[in-house]
């Protein structure tokens, strides 16, 4: 064929695609007639572990009190004095406190059951100097940063920490900590031996599969994937009033199905099945980015390793790349009714401009697949639930996610069970009525739970609390998500609260 007579076929390619490009797909049309408000789900700890929902699944990690995360503290027998990072890190260590805040504190990274690195106030890795001077100036975790928590059997908090040198740890004096120390004894007058106080711990994502290790994780993963949430979880959904779930996903489903360690691979076959089972049940899907690389809010759903909140500006690029992956495999679904970007991100390290920069590029990368719903999380802490409306002003089939939980806060408390409901029927009603009053996107009230702030309260009482929320979230927009599915926690788990009758939707 001639160059022209190829021009001119080339030339009617892109007429033809640019052509079909006008008319929408059948993943941009399905989506369109999506029946709201929904009254949905959350399916919690399954495919994004916390712990704190079914502690059991920690059980079989040895040294499960030291895992990733976990806030340690260490006296000195000798001195009774605190170990601390002087300045919070960047320069030596000492053992001259006699009471222990942030700078005394040391966050842990599992290399093994024994073997650990310290991570300091400033985010510095302890390690050793000249003259085994131990100090935290290090900027990540090298060899000389790694220390083996020796536990004396029946005293497991009594420790010793053996450096990568072979030798002990010792506080001199007050204001020297070294690795020379070569005796054994554990009497309380020895130099090397040390009072831990665990002050902290997490029980995420992270936590679970570092703390198995990459031999045990996988088939433990897998095996609390396909028993947690199965199809007659969704037949129990769907016959008793519940018309969506809310799946909550880490960033590393994208790289199924080989993540970066200690992460494994699976989950995404797991949310094909939560689709497969959503739409043979009539239910849809809303998929929740719940955790993100390098966390943002600190807690251990959000995958972190070790409570820092370290999500900003230059993460958005990898987190938009999971948006896309998301949308490209599921767009095309009937069961899918929204993608949300990102839950909690938490005020102020969470900054307004990182965040409306990301929901931006993350709303323009689920619209290259579908035009299902995209929602965008309001900031916990110190922020305007209303700050990202101008943004969603200037987006088609946009919701705006808040929680509400009467927890977490001495408040509800020291409220009577009846102060408790009305400020439901009153303040969580005043300001649901001014979002949805607010001509701005849908509003999805995205996790709220038949928990409260009180621990004497009966069953009727319960029930009360419980439907006074479902008359209140009732009329958001975009509908509603109760945390959660299944619980140890009685009053956190729906399907306990329905099947004791606390709660009926039909």
């Amino acid at each position: 064929m001639s160059k022209g007579g190829l021009n001119m076929v080339y030339l009617a390619f892109l007429l033809f695609f640019n052509l079909i490009s006008c008319f929408p797909s059948s993943s941009h049309a399905q989506n369109a007639n999506l029946n709201l408000p929904l009254r949905a789900v959350n399916l919690g700890n399954w495919l994004v572990t916390e712990g704190w929902m079914q502690p059991s699944r920690f059980d079989g990690i040895v040294n499960k009190d030291l895992l990733d995360g976990t806030q340690v503290q260490f006296l000195s027998t000798r001195l009774n004095k605190y170990l601390c990072a002087e300045s919070g890190g960047g320069t030596i260590i000492v053992a001259n406190r006699a009471s222990a805040s942030g700078w005394e504190t040391f966050r842990l990274w599992r290399v093994n059951a024994s073997y650990f690195n310290f991570r300091v106030f400033f985010k510095q890795f302890v390690g050793l100097g000249n003259q085994g001077v131990v100090q935290a100036v290090l900027n990540g975790p090298t060899n000389s940063a790694t220390f083996e928590i020796v536990r004396r059997n029946g005293d497991p908090n009594k420790v010793r920490l053996r450096a990568s040198n072979g030798l002990f740890l010792q506080a001199q004096s007050e204001t020297r900590v070294t690795a020379d120390y070569r005796g054994s004894s554990w009497d309380d007058w020895d130099p090397s031996v040390f009072r831990m106080t665990i002050v902290n711990t997490l029980q995420g994502e992270y936590q679970i599969t570092n703390g198995y290790g990459p031999d045990r994780a996988p088939q433990v993963m897998q095996d609390h994937w396909d028993s947690y949430i199965t199809e007659q979880d969704f037949n129990f959904m769907s016959s008793n009033g519940l018309d969506a779930v809310r799946v909550p996903v880490g960033w590393w489903i994208a790289q199924d199905p080989n993540p970066p360690r200690p992460f494994v691979g699976g989950s995404s076959r797991a949310l094909d099945n939560a689709f497969t089972w959503a739409e043979k049940y009539g239910m849809k899907v809303i998929i929740d980015l719940h955790a993100v690389k390098d966390s943002q809010n600190g807690n251990d759903h959000s995958g972190t390793r070790d409570g820092f909140q370290e999500w900003g500006d230059s993460n958005i690029g990898e987190t938009v790349a999971v948006i896309e992956y998301l949308a490209a495999r599921y767009g095309g679904r009937l069961g899918l009714a929204a993608i949300e970007l990102m839950n909690e991100p938490l005020a102020p390290g969470a900054t307004f401009d990182a965040l409306a920069k990301y929901y931006r590029a993350g709303y323009d990368a689920v619209r290259k697949h579908t035009d299902a719903y995209v929602i965008l999380s309001a900031r916990l802490g110190p922020a305007d639930p209303q700050e990202f409306f101008s943004l969603a002003s200037s987006m088609n089939r946009v919701g705006i996610d808040v929680h509400n939980y009467n927890l977490f806060s001495d408040m509800f408390s020291s409220m009577s069970v009846q102060q408790n409901i009305d400020y439901i029927y009153n303040q969580r009603a005043s300001d649901l009525g001014r979002l949805i009053s607010a001509n701005g996107p849908r509003v999805f009230v995205g996790e709220w739970t038949g928990e409260f702030g009180r621990n004497d309260a009966s069953m009727e009482d319960y029930k009360r609390f419980a439907r006074a929320q479902l008359d209140v979230y009732g009329p958001a927009t975009f509908g509603w998500a109760y945390w959660t599915y299944k619980c140890v926690y009685n009053h956190w788990s729906l399907k306990w609260m329905i099947e004791n009758n606390y709660i009926n939707l039909n």
